[in-house]
Protein backbone atom coordinates (compact mmCIF):
# COMPACT_ATOMS: atom_id res chain seq x y z
CA UNK A 1 0.00 0.00 0.00
CA UNK A 2 1.52 3.39 -1.03
CA UNK A 3 0.74 6.94 0.72
CA UNK A 4 -1.23 8.10 -1.98
CA UNK A 5 -3.85 4.81 -1.83
CA UNK A 6 -7.66 5.77 -1.77
CA UNK A 7 -6.78 8.72 -3.07
CA UNK A 8 -9.64 9.18 -5.65
CA UNK A 9 -11.97 7.17 -3.45
CA UNK A 10 -11.65 10.11 -1.38
CA UNK A 11 -11.80 13.15 -3.40
CA UNK A 12 -14.91 11.78 -5.22
CA UNK A 13 -16.27 10.99 -1.72
CA UNK A 14 -15.45 15.04 -0.90
CA UNK A 15 -17.17 16.02 -4.04
CA UNK A 16 -20.44 13.81 -3.38
CA UNK A 17 -20.54 15.20 0.58
CA UNK A 18 -20.10 18.96 -0.50
CA UNK A 19 -22.04 19.11 -3.51
CA UNK A 20 -24.20 21.83 -2.48
CA UNK A 21 -21.62 24.25 -1.28
CA UNK A 22 -19.58 23.50 -4.50
CA UNK A 23 -22.46 24.58 -6.21
CA UNK A 24 -23.38 27.75 -4.11
CA UNK A 25 -19.38 28.97 -4.21
CA UNK A 26 -19.44 28.56 -8.17
CA UNK A 27 -22.90 29.95 -8.76
CA UNK A 28 -22.17 33.05 -6.39
CA UNK A 29 -18.91 33.83 -7.90
CA UNK A 30 -19.89 33.29 -11.56
CA UNK A 31 -23.28 35.48 -10.91
CA UNK A 32 -21.32 38.36 -9.39
CA UNK A 33 -19.41 38.64 -12.59
CA UNK A 34 -21.95 37.97 -15.00
CA UNK A 35 -23.87 41.08 -13.13
CA UNK A 36 -21.12 43.14 -12.76
CA UNK A 37 -20.12 42.69 -16.57
CA UNK A 38 -24.10 43.58 -17.56
CA UNK A 39 -23.86 46.46 -15.17
CA UNK A 40 -20.47 47.76 -16.44
CA UNK A 41 -22.08 47.57 -20.19
CA UNK A 42 -24.88 49.19 -19.12
CA UNK A 43 -23.36 52.33 -17.46
CA UNK A 44 -20.46 52.88 -19.60
CA UNK A 45 -22.15 51.74 -23.20
CA UNK A 46 -19.57 53.91 -25.71
CA UNK A 47 -15.87 54.48 -25.79
CA UNK A 48 -16.44 57.89 -24.77
CA UNK A 49 -18.10 56.70 -21.40
CA UNK A 50 -15.35 54.22 -20.64
CA UNK A 51 -12.80 56.75 -21.29
CA UNK A 52 -13.96 59.13 -19.04
CA UNK A 53 -14.42 56.43 -16.11
CA UNK A 54 -10.91 55.27 -16.36
CA UNK A 55 -9.63 59.13 -16.04
CA UNK A 56 -11.37 59.36 -12.77
CA UNK A 57 -11.33 55.90 -10.82
CA UNK A 58 -8.33 54.40 -13.00
CA UNK A 59 -6.15 57.41 -11.95
CA UNK A 60 -7.47 57.12 -7.83
CA UNK A 61 -4.90 56.10 -5.29
CA UNK A 62 -7.31 54.96 -2.99
CA UNK A 63 -9.23 53.01 -5.67
CA UNK A 64 -6.22 50.98 -7.09
CA UNK A 65 -5.17 50.58 -2.81
CA UNK A 66 -8.37 48.99 -3.17
CA UNK A 67 -8.88 47.06 -6.24
CA UNK A 68 -5.30 46.96 -7.47
CA UNK A 69 -3.80 48.90 -10.57
CA UNK A 70 -6.37 49.63 -13.43
CA UNK A 71 -5.00 47.70 -17.31
CA UNK A 72 -7.05 48.34 -19.88
CA UNK A 73 -9.82 50.25 -17.72
CA UNK A 74 -10.95 52.25 -20.90
CA UNK A 75 -12.33 48.82 -22.03
CA UNK A 76 -15.48 46.93 -20.90
CA UNK A 77 -13.54 43.81 -19.84
CA UNK A 78 -10.77 45.93 -17.66
CA UNK A 79 -13.28 47.66 -15.80
CA UNK A 80 -14.98 44.69 -15.10
CA UNK A 81 -11.74 43.39 -13.69
CA UNK A 82 -11.03 46.56 -11.97
CA UNK A 83 -14.85 46.95 -9.96
CA UNK A 84 -14.85 43.33 -9.22
CA UNK A 85 -11.84 41.57 -9.49
CA UNK A 86 -10.10 42.17 -6.06
CA UNK A 87 -13.29 40.78 -4.58
CA UNK A 88 -13.13 37.81 -6.47
CA UNK A 89 -9.09 37.16 -5.77
CA UNK A 90 -9.93 37.33 -2.40
CA UNK A 91 -13.24 34.87 -2.31
CA UNK A 92 -11.93 32.28 -4.42
CA UNK A 93 -8.64 32.64 -2.04
CA UNK A 94 -11.22 31.61 0.81
CA UNK A 95 -12.90 28.98 -1.33
CA UNK A 96 -10.19 27.20 -1.42
CA UNK A 97 -8.99 27.80 2.11
CA UNK A 98 -12.64 26.40 3.04
CA UNK A 99 -12.44 23.69 1.04
CA UNK A 100 -8.75 22.21 1.98
CA UNK A 101 -9.69 22.93 6.04
CA UNK A 102 -12.96 20.74 5.91
CA UNK A 103 -11.91 18.06 3.71
CA UNK A 104 -8.32 17.37 6.11
CA UNK A 105 -8.22 18.93 9.51
CA UNK A 106 -11.74 19.12 10.06
CA UNK A 107 -11.99 15.31 9.31
CA UNK A 108 -8.88 14.74 11.52
CA UNK A 109 -11.12 16.63 13.94
CA UNK A 110 -13.83 14.35 13.84
CA UNK A 111 -12.17 11.28 14.17
CA UNK A 112 -13.38 10.25 10.92
CA UNK A 113 -9.86 10.10 9.12
CA UNK A 114 -8.56 8.16 11.74
CA UNK A 115 -11.35 5.67 10.80
CA UNK A 116 -10.69 5.55 7.39
CA UNK A 117 -7.04 5.57 7.97
CA UNK A 118 -7.19 2.41 10.07
CA UNK A 119 -8.50 0.39 6.63
CA UNK A 120 -6.61 0.49 3.41
CA UNK A 121 -6.29 4.40 2.91
CA UNK A 122 -2.55 6.04 2.42
CA UNK A 123 -0.97 8.54 4.95
CA UNK A 124 -1.14 10.89 2.74
CA UNK A 125 -4.49 10.29 0.56
CA UNK A 126 -6.65 12.90 2.67
CA UNK A 127 -4.29 15.63 1.96
CA UNK A 128 -4.03 14.00 -1.95
CA UNK A 129 -7.71 14.45 -2.26
CA UNK A 130 -8.17 17.69 -0.59
CA UNK A 131 -5.32 19.26 -3.30
CA UNK A 132 -7.35 18.06 -6.14
CA UNK A 133 -10.86 18.76 -5.31
CA UNK A 134 -9.43 22.39 -4.60
CA UNK A 135 -7.71 22.67 -8.11
CA UNK A 136 -10.76 21.21 -9.45
CA UNK A 137 -13.09 23.77 -8.00
CA UNK A 138 -11.01 26.31 -8.81
CA UNK A 139 -10.33 25.38 -12.62
CA UNK A 140 -14.10 25.11 -12.60
CA UNK A 141 -14.49 28.58 -11.79
CA UNK A 142 -11.42 30.05 -14.19
CA UNK A 143 -13.64 28.23 -17.09
CA UNK A 144 -16.55 29.40 -16.02
CA UNK A 145 -15.63 33.05 -15.78
CA UNK A 146 -13.65 32.88 -18.86
CA UNK A 147 -17.06 31.64 -20.54
CA UNK A 148 -19.27 33.94 -18.80
CA UNK A 149 -16.77 37.07 -19.95
CA UNK A 150 -16.60 35.82 -23.42
CA UNK A 151 -20.29 35.67 -23.74
CA UNK A 152 -20.70 39.84 -23.32
CA UNK A 153 -18.93 40.38 -25.81
CA UNK A 154 -15.07 41.03 -24.57
CA UNK A 155 -11.85 40.34 -25.70
CA UNK A 156 -11.35 35.97 -25.35
CA UNK A 157 -7.79 36.23 -24.50
CA UNK A 158 -8.55 38.93 -21.95
CA UNK A 159 -11.70 36.73 -20.30
CA UNK A 160 -9.46 33.42 -20.42
CA UNK A 161 -6.65 35.37 -18.82
CA UNK A 162 -8.69 36.23 -15.88
CA UNK A 163 -10.02 33.04 -15.87
CA UNK A 164 -6.68 31.47 -15.22
CA UNK A 165 -5.37 34.05 -13.15
CA UNK A 166 -8.76 33.71 -10.18
CA UNK A 167 -7.69 30.22 -10.90
CA UNK A 168 -4.09 30.64 -10.00
CA UNK A 169 -4.57 32.56 -6.87
CA UNK A 170 -7.47 29.80 -5.70
CA UNK A 171 -5.03 27.30 -6.16
CA UNK A 172 -1.54 29.46 -3.88
CA UNK A 173 -3.97 30.07 -1.01
CA UNK A 174 -5.18 26.24 -1.09
CA UNK A 175 -1.44 25.31 -0.92
CA UNK A 176 -1.19 27.90 1.74
CA UNK A 177 -4.08 26.39 3.89
CA UNK A 178 -2.78 23.28 3.08
CA UNK A 179 0.58 23.96 5.23
CA UNK A 180 -1.85 25.83 7.92
CA UNK A 181 -3.48 22.31 8.62
CA UNK A 182 -0.93 20.29 9.73
CA UNK A 183 -0.09 23.20 12.07
CA UNK A 184 -3.30 23.26 15.04
CA UNK A 185 -5.14 20.78 15.89
CA UNK A 186 -8.74 22.48 15.20
CA UNK A 187 -9.66 23.85 11.77
CA UNK A 188 -10.85 27.12 12.83
CA UNK A 189 -7.24 27.13 14.06
CA UNK A 190 -6.08 26.35 10.28
CA UNK A 191 -8.68 28.60 8.67
CA UNK A 192 -8.15 31.23 10.74
CA UNK A 193 -3.84 31.40 10.40
CA UNK A 194 -4.32 30.90 6.23
CA UNK A 195 -7.20 34.15 6.29
CA UNK A 196 -4.64 36.04 8.12
CA UNK A 197 -2.03 35.29 5.32
CA UNK A 198 -4.78 36.36 2.85
CA UNK A 199 -5.38 39.44 4.35
CA UNK A 200 -1.70 40.18 4.92
CA UNK A 201 -1.07 39.46 1.69
CA UNK A 202 -3.76 41.84 0.12
CA UNK A 203 -2.29 44.80 2.44
CA UNK A 204 1.38 43.99 1.02
CA UNK A 205 -0.19 44.27 -2.91
CA UNK A 206 -2.18 47.78 -1.98
CA UNK A 207 0.82 48.71 -0.32
CA UNK A 208 3.16 47.80 -2.93
CA UNK A 209 0.02 49.09 -5.94
CA UNK A 210 -0.04 52.58 -4.18
CA UNK A 211 3.88 53.20 -3.64
CA UNK A 212 4.64 51.56 -7.00
CA UNK A 213 7.81 50.00 -5.07
CA UNK A 214 7.66 47.06 -6.53
CA UNK A 215 6.17 45.38 -3.20
CA UNK A 216 3.24 43.76 -4.81
CA UNK A 217 5.52 41.06 -6.13
CA UNK A 218 5.82 40.01 -2.60
CA UNK A 219 2.24 38.91 -2.88
CA UNK A 220 0.52 36.12 -4.88
CA UNK A 221 -2.38 38.81 -5.45
CA UNK A 222 0.28 40.76 -7.22
CA UNK A 223 1.59 38.08 -9.47
CA UNK A 224 -1.81 37.01 -10.58
CA UNK A 225 -2.70 40.89 -11.20
CA UNK A 226 0.34 41.72 -13.20
CA UNK A 227 -1.07 38.85 -15.99
CA UNK A 228 -2.55 42.09 -17.20
CA UNK A 229 -6.24 40.92 -18.54
CA UNK A 230 -7.21 42.96 -20.98
CA UNK A 231 -4.28 44.82 -21.36
CA UNK A 232 -1.01 42.90 -23.10
CA UNK A 233 -1.85 39.85 -21.32
CA UNK A 234 1.14 38.03 -19.99
CA UNK A 235 0.94 33.78 -18.95
CA UNK A 236 4.50 33.93 -17.23
CA UNK A 237 3.93 35.36 -13.69
CA UNK A 238 1.13 32.54 -13.40
CA UNK A 239 3.96 30.39 -13.65
CA UNK A 240 5.18 31.10 -10.14
CA UNK A 241 2.09 31.35 -8.89
CA UNK A 242 1.71 27.53 -9.64
CA UNK A 243 5.58 27.21 -8.86
CA UNK A 244 5.00 28.09 -5.11
CA UNK A 245 1.74 26.54 -4.51
CA UNK A 246 3.89 23.02 -5.46
CA UNK A 247 6.73 24.39 -3.00
CA UNK A 248 3.69 24.87 -0.43
CA UNK A 249 1.94 21.41 -1.13
CA UNK A 250 5.37 19.61 -0.86
CA UNK A 251 6.15 21.43 2.60
CA UNK A 252 2.72 20.51 3.74
CA UNK A 253 3.53 16.65 3.01
CA UNK A 254 7.06 17.28 4.57
CA UNK A 255 4.78 18.46 7.74
CA UNK A 256 2.28 15.83 7.47
CA UNK A 257 5.42 13.51 8.04
CA UNK A 258 6.02 14.53 11.30
CA UNK A 259 3.28 14.12 13.31
CA UNK A 260 0.33 12.05 14.58
CA UNK A 261 -3.24 12.17 12.84
CA UNK A 262 -5.92 14.23 14.64
CA UNK A 263 -2.47 16.18 16.47
CA UNK A 264 -1.17 19.39 15.11
CA UNK A 265 2.98 20.46 14.64
CA UNK A 266 2.06 23.31 17.38
CA UNK A 267 0.79 21.51 20.33
CA UNK A 268 -2.21 22.68 22.16
CA UNK A 269 -1.67 24.78 25.17
CA UNK A 270 -3.34 23.30 28.70
CA UNK A 271 -6.31 25.43 30.02
CA UNK A 272 -6.19 26.93 33.41
CA UNK A 273 -6.91 24.54 36.30
CA UNK A 274 -10.46 26.56 37.01
CA UNK A 275 -12.91 27.34 34.31
CA UNK A 276 -14.37 31.33 34.65
CA UNK A 277 -17.57 31.26 36.14
CA UNK A 278 -18.96 32.41 32.59
CA UNK A 279 -18.46 28.79 31.26
CA UNK A 280 -20.13 27.31 33.85
CA UNK A 281 -23.32 28.85 31.63
CA UNK A 282 -24.19 27.67 28.22
CA UNK A 283 -24.75 31.20 27.13
CA UNK A 284 -21.27 32.16 28.19
CA UNK A 285 -19.73 28.64 26.63
CA UNK A 286 -21.26 29.21 23.59
CA UNK A 287 -20.31 33.18 23.12
CA UNK A 288 -16.76 31.38 24.24
CA UNK A 289 -16.84 28.79 21.74
CA UNK A 290 -17.14 31.61 18.66
CA UNK A 291 -15.29 34.57 20.78
CA UNK A 292 -12.13 34.29 17.97
CA UNK A 293 -14.45 34.36 14.89
CA UNK A 294 -17.07 36.77 15.90
CA UNK A 295 -13.54 38.91 17.02
CA UNK A 296 -11.80 38.68 13.23
CA UNK A 297 -15.02 39.25 11.51
CA UNK A 298 -15.47 42.61 13.75
CA UNK A 299 -11.83 43.78 12.60
CA UNK A 300 -12.36 42.96 9.07
CA UNK A 301 -15.58 44.49 8.67
CA UNK A 302 -14.17 48.08 10.67
CA UNK A 303 -11.20 47.67 8.10
CA UNK A 304 -13.56 47.18 5.26
CA UNK A 305 -15.27 50.31 6.37
CA UNK A 306 -11.77 52.49 6.84
CA UNK A 307 -10.95 51.61 2.74
CA UNK A 308 -14.37 52.60 1.83
CA UNK A 309 -14.87 55.56 3.86
CA UNK A 310 -11.09 56.83 2.24
CA UNK A 311 -12.54 56.65 -1.48
CA UNK A 312 -16.07 58.67 -0.23
CA UNK A 313 -14.92 61.90 -1.18
CA UNK A 314 -13.81 61.03 -4.81
CA UNK A 315 -17.47 59.66 -5.66
CA UNK A 316 -18.31 62.92 -6.79
CA UNK A 317 -16.15 63.11 -9.34
CA UNK A 318 -16.87 59.75 -10.75
CA UNK A 319 -20.38 59.45 -10.74
CA UNK A 320 -20.25 62.95 -12.84
CA UNK A 321 -19.14 61.15 -15.66
CA UNK A 322 -21.91 59.06 -16.59
CA UNK A 323 -25.41 59.78 -16.66
CA UNK A 324 -26.27 55.49 -15.94
CA UNK A 325 -24.49 55.46 -12.83
CA UNK A 326 -26.09 58.90 -11.53
CA UNK A 327 -29.50 57.05 -12.01
CA UNK A 328 -27.63 53.70 -10.23
CA UNK A 329 -26.34 56.19 -7.14
CA UNK A 330 -29.57 58.22 -6.75
CA UNK A 331 -31.73 55.27 -5.48
CA UNK A 332 -29.06 55.31 -2.40
CA UNK A 333 -29.28 59.66 -2.06
CA UNK A 334 -29.34 62.70 -4.34
CA UNK A 335 -25.75 63.56 -2.88
CA UNK A 336 -23.29 61.23 -4.95
CA UNK A 337 -21.05 61.12 -1.56
CA UNK A 338 -23.77 60.29 1.10
CA UNK A 339 -25.52 57.61 -1.56
CA UNK A 340 -22.03 56.23 -1.50
CA UNK A 341 -21.68 55.87 2.06
CA UNK A 342 -25.12 54.66 2.22
CA UNK A 343 -24.12 51.67 -0.17
CA UNK A 344 -21.00 51.30 1.35
CA UNK A 345 -22.92 50.83 5.01
CA UNK A 346 -24.70 48.29 3.48
CA UNK A 347 -22.37 46.28 1.65
CA UNK A 348 -20.83 46.16 5.53
CA UNK A 349 -24.46 44.73 6.56
CA UNK A 350 -24.21 42.16 4.14
CA UNK A 351 -20.98 41.52 5.10
CA UNK A 352 -22.11 41.80 8.94
CA UNK A 353 -25.10 39.27 7.59
CA UNK A 354 -22.36 36.39 6.67
CA UNK A 355 -20.71 36.57 9.81
CA UNK A 356 -24.44 35.90 11.45
CA UNK A 357 -25.29 32.85 9.35
CA UNK A 358 -21.73 31.45 10.00
CA UNK A 359 -22.20 31.94 13.97
CA UNK A 360 -26.20 30.44 13.57
CA UNK A 361 -24.76 27.65 11.25
CA UNK A 362 -22.25 26.52 14.21
CA UNK A 363 -25.27 24.96 15.49
CA UNK A 364 -25.56 22.31 12.79
CA UNK A 365 -21.23 21.87 13.65
CA UNK A 366 -22.00 20.73 17.66
CA UNK A 367 -25.00 18.82 16.86
CA UNK A 368 -23.14 17.08 13.57
CA UNK A 369 -20.08 16.36 15.66
CA UNK A 370 -21.71 14.72 18.50
CA UNK A 371 -21.51 17.20 21.27
CA UNK A 372 -25.25 18.19 21.13
CA UNK A 373 -26.27 14.80 22.26
CA UNK A 374 -24.80 14.70 25.59
CA UNK A 375 -25.38 18.21 26.32
CA UNK A 376 -29.01 17.66 25.42
CA UNK A 377 -29.18 14.72 27.80
CA UNK A 378 -28.93 16.83 31.05
CA UNK A 379 -31.56 18.60 32.37
CA UNK A 380 -31.11 21.71 29.71
CA UNK A 381 -33.90 21.89 27.13
CA UNK A 382 -33.44 21.62 23.59
CA UNK A 383 -35.14 25.13 23.22
CA UNK A 384 -32.41 27.02 25.67
CA UNK A 385 -29.80 24.54 24.03
CA UNK A 386 -30.65 26.78 20.79
CA UNK A 387 -31.38 29.99 22.24
CA UNK A 388 -27.87 30.44 24.23
CA UNK A 389 -25.97 29.45 20.36
CA UNK A 390 -28.34 32.19 19.34
CA UNK A 391 -26.87 35.19 21.49
CA UNK A 392 -23.91 35.13 19.70
CA UNK A 393 -25.30 36.02 15.76
CA UNK A 394 -27.88 38.44 17.14
CA UNK A 395 -25.08 40.43 18.86
CA UNK A 396 -23.34 39.93 16.00
CA UNK A 397 -25.67 41.25 13.82
CA UNK A 398 -25.39 44.68 15.77
CA UNK A 399 -21.88 45.09 16.89
CA UNK A 400 -20.06 44.02 12.86
CA UNK A 401 -22.47 46.73 11.47
CA UNK A 402 -21.60 49.24 14.23
CA UNK A 403 -17.79 48.61 13.61
CA UNK A 404 -17.80 49.01 9.98
CA UNK A 405 -19.79 52.06 10.35
CA UNK A 406 -17.03 53.01 12.76
CA UNK A 407 -14.30 52.09 10.21
CA UNK A 408 -16.03 54.33 7.78
CA UNK A 409 -16.48 57.28 9.80
CA UNK A 410 -13.03 57.09 11.03
CA UNK A 411 -11.54 57.13 7.53
CA UNK A 412 -14.04 59.90 6.50
CA UNK A 413 -14.11 62.13 9.27
CA UNK A 414 -10.19 62.04 9.02
CA UNK A 415 -10.69 63.18 4.96
CA UNK A 416 -13.00 66.27 5.93
CA UNK A 417 -12.37 67.02 9.13
CA UNK A 418 -15.26 66.09 10.89
CA UNK A 419 -15.42 64.11 13.89
CA UNK A 420 -19.19 64.09 14.06
CA UNK A 421 -19.67 62.01 11.31
CA UNK A 422 -18.17 58.77 13.54
CA UNK A 423 -21.30 58.89 15.44
CA UNK A 424 -23.32 59.54 12.58
CA UNK A 425 -22.23 56.81 10.30
CA UNK A 426 -22.09 54.18 12.66
CA UNK A 427 -25.76 55.20 14.03
CA UNK A 428 -26.63 55.07 10.27
CA UNK A 429 -25.71 51.02 10.03
CA UNK A 430 -27.84 50.07 12.73
CA UNK A 431 -30.19 50.48 10.50
CA UNK A 432 -29.69 47.57 8.70
CA UNK A 433 -29.84 44.92 11.68
CA UNK A 434 -33.47 44.11 11.57
CA UNK A 435 -32.55 43.02 7.64
CA UNK A 436 -29.76 40.87 9.39
CA UNK A 437 -31.72 39.40 12.48
CA UNK A 438 -34.18 38.19 9.11
CA UNK A 439 -31.28 36.25 7.47
CA UNK A 440 -30.51 35.03 10.59
CA UNK A 441 -34.10 33.84 11.90
CA UNK A 442 -34.06 32.06 8.03
CA UNK A 443 -30.85 30.26 8.97
CA UNK A 444 -32.62 28.87 12.36
CA UNK A 445 -35.60 28.49 10.56
CA UNK A 446 -33.34 25.99 8.17
CA UNK A 447 -31.86 24.26 10.95
CA UNK A 448 -35.11 23.36 12.65
CA UNK A 449 -36.92 22.58 9.35
CA UNK A 450 -34.13 20.71 7.32
CA UNK A 451 -31.09 20.95 9.20
CA UNK A 452 -29.18 19.19 5.79
CA UNK A 453 -30.38 22.07 4.12
CA UNK A 454 -29.32 24.87 6.27
CA UNK A 455 -25.63 25.36 4.29
CA UNK A 456 -28.28 27.18 1.26
CA UNK A 457 -28.70 30.42 4.15
CA UNK A 458 -25.64 31.49 2.12
CA UNK A 459 -27.16 31.45 -0.95
CA UNK A 460 -30.27 33.75 0.20
CA UNK A 461 -27.56 36.05 1.35
CA UNK A 462 -25.65 35.92 -2.31
CA UNK A 463 -29.28 36.39 -3.71
CA UNK A 464 -28.93 39.49 -1.24
CA UNK A 465 -25.72 40.63 -2.34
CA UNK A 466 -26.78 40.86 -5.96
CA UNK A 467 -29.99 42.74 -5.45
CA UNK A 468 -28.55 45.24 -3.30
CA UNK A 469 -25.02 45.80 -5.80
CA UNK A 470 -26.63 45.09 -9.33
CA UNK A 471 -30.74 44.50 -8.71
CA UNK A 472 -31.15 47.85 -10.53
CA UNK A 473 -28.31 47.11 -13.28
CA UNK A 474 -29.47 43.70 -14.71
CA UNK A 475 -32.75 45.29 -14.43
CA UNK A 476 -34.43 42.69 -11.98
CA UNK A 477 -37.99 43.02 -11.55
CA UNK A 478 -39.41 44.84 -8.53
CA UNK A 479 -41.00 41.64 -6.67
CA UNK A 480 -37.62 40.21 -6.93
CA UNK A 481 -35.71 42.93 -5.29
CA UNK A 482 -38.27 43.12 -2.47
CA UNK A 483 -37.96 39.55 -1.35
CA UNK A 484 -34.61 40.92 0.32
CA UNK A 485 -35.29 42.34 3.87
CA UNK A 486 -32.03 44.98 2.92
CA UNK A 487 -34.80 46.49 0.12
CA UNK A 488 -36.92 47.20 3.23
CA UNK A 489 -34.23 48.83 5.17
CA UNK A 490 -33.57 52.99 5.17
CA UNK A 491 -30.92 54.28 3.19
CA UNK A 492 -28.94 56.10 5.77
CA UNK A 493 -27.05 58.40 5.71
CA UNK A 494 -28.84 60.51 3.36
CA UNK A 495 -32.71 58.92 3.47
CA UNK A 496 -35.27 58.90 6.21
CA UNK A 497 -35.65 56.46 8.81
CA UNK A 498 -38.54 54.38 8.53
CA UNK A 499 -39.45 53.19 12.26
CA UNK A 500 -42.34 51.13 10.51
CA UNK A 501 -40.78 48.93 8.19
CA UNK A 502 -37.92 48.58 11.07
CA UNK A 503 -40.01 47.18 13.75
CA UNK A 504 -41.61 45.00 11.05
CA UNK A 505 -38.54 43.45 10.24
CA UNK A 506 -37.63 42.58 13.25
CA UNK A 507 -40.86 41.17 14.30
CA UNK A 508 -40.86 39.08 10.96
CA UNK A 509 -37.36 37.72 12.40
CA UNK A 510 -38.70 36.96 15.72
CA UNK A 511 -41.41 34.82 14.31
CA UNK A 512 -39.17 33.03 12.06
CA UNK A 513 -37.24 32.27 15.45
CA UNK A 514 -40.22 30.73 17.40
CA UNK A 515 -41.18 28.43 14.26
CA UNK A 516 -37.46 27.43 14.27
CA UNK A 517 -37.19 26.65 17.63
CA UNK A 518 -40.28 24.81 17.98
CA UNK A 519 -39.22 22.93 14.88
CA UNK A 520 -35.67 22.07 16.22
CA UNK A 521 -37.82 21.10 19.05
CA UNK A 522 -39.60 18.52 17.86
CA UNK A 523 -37.28 16.95 15.37
CA UNK A 524 -34.96 13.93 15.94
CA UNK A 525 -31.06 15.46 17.20
CA UNK A 526 -28.64 14.30 14.29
Amino acid sequence: MSTLTGTMHLARLNVRRDRVRLAVWLAALTGLLAATTAGIKSLYPTAADLAGYAETAGSSPAATALNGPGHAVDTAGGATVFEVGGYLSVAVALMSVLIIGRCTRAEEESGRLELLRANVLGRHAALAAAVIVMVAMNIAVGTAVAAIMTAFDVSAAGAATFGAALAGIGIVFGAVAAVTSQITEHVRGSNAIAGTVVAAAYVIRAAGDVGETGLSWLSPFGWVQATRPFADERWWPLLIALGAAALLVAMAVALQNRRDVGAGLVPQRPGPASASPTLLHQVGFSLRLQRASLIGWTVGVFLGGLAFGSVAREMEDIVAESDDLQEWVSAYGANPTEAFLALTLLLLSLAAAGCAIASALRITSEESAGRAEPILATPLSRPAWLLSHLVAPLAAAIVVPVAGGLGTGIAYGILTSDAEQIPRLAGAAMAHVPAVWLLTAATVLLIGLLPRLAVTAWAILAGCVVAAMLGSLIRLPDWVLELSPFEHTPRLPGGSMDVAASLTLTGLAAAVIVVGVVSFRRRDVR
